[in-house]
């Protein structure tokens, strides 16, 4: 990973902008930008001054910014998800259940990106800053808005995006055929009907995605003042850099400039005897 990310600057230190994604996407993030910061690229962290787990360190320079909610409410959003992501029920109980979170807790990240777009003094200081590149994680894309408002090549950091938009944006395929989607229970060796359920259970993933993401392309449109998708958006990733990896996912295709980090999410602990 460190390999791969020092080449944003061969000949010298470079300066990174990192618009992350809080909770366990953080986590893994914040290890590569110690590693980053102690090769001596400076590193600049965009958050909200309301988190889970992004605070600040000693290793990078941390930009804050105000958001009209409560550490209270971001704490609801967190533990509401795992509640709802664990708790059983049949497949249309669970697709309700994400439907629903998935629209609230996108009101609560979708404010969060309104006011670091829209907070004058911050993106000026972003526009005068002069980045190399931006480091985001897409699951959510403001740090894809922000990376075409300041015209900065972006680098991905990523397990998966919901509904397979990774795939869609790379033109990458992912066919129902061979690729088991969320919910199923289903290997990459399906019966003929075993394709049939994995190509029924793909469609809601159509109606979740636009409750989360429309939004954001509305936004976009509207900051940078043109017409975008959030798919357009997504397109303009140089790198993705994916904690995949085929030992524990099944193996799906890639495109050229996806690379597989899943070592990233490793702990780094001894094994006993």
């Amino acid at each position: 990973v460190v390999l791969l990310l020092s080449l944003l600057g061969l000949a010298a230190a470079g300066r990174l902008l990192v618009v992350p994604v809080d909770g366990s996407h953080w986590l893994s993030m914040r290890e590569v930008l110690d590693m980053l910061a102690q090769k001596g690229h400076e590193v600049v962290v965009v958050a909200p001054e309301v988190t889970l787990h992004i605070k600040p360190s000693k290793n990078f320079v941390m930009k804050m910014y105000p958001v009209p909610f409560t550490q209270e409410e971001m704490d609801e959003v967190l533990q509401g998800l795992i509640k709802d992501v664990f708790e059983g029920g049949s497949f249309l109980q669970r697709v309700i259940r994400l439907y629903q979170r998935a629209k609230k807790n996108s009101a609560v990240f979708l404010a969060t990106c309104t006011h670091l777009l829209y907070n004058k003094e911050l993106m000026r200081y972003l526009e005068e800053s002069k980045f190399d590149a931006v480091l985001t994680d897409p699951f959510l894309p403001c740090g894809q808005i922000v990376a075409e408002h300041l015209s900065l090549p972006s680098v991905y950091f990523l397990q998966q995006i919901p509904c397979g938009l990774e795939y869609q944006a790379t033109q990458c395929p992912s066919p129902p055929s061979y690729a088991p989607r969320l919910f199923t229970g289903l290997t990459d060796h399906m019966t003929f009907l075993q394709r049939v359920k994995n190509l029924l259970y793909d469609i809601p993933n159509f109606f979740l995605c636009d409750v989360v993401y429309q939004p954001y392309a509305e936004l976009a449109s509207e900051f940078l003042k043109r017409e975008v998708t959030v798919l357009d958006l997504l397109r303009q990733g140089s790198i993705w850099l994916m904690k995949l990896d085929f030992v524990l996912h099944f193996p799906k295709p890639l495109m050229p400039n996806m690379v597989l980090i899943s070592g990233v999410n490793c702990a780094y602990k001894k094994l006993n005897q």
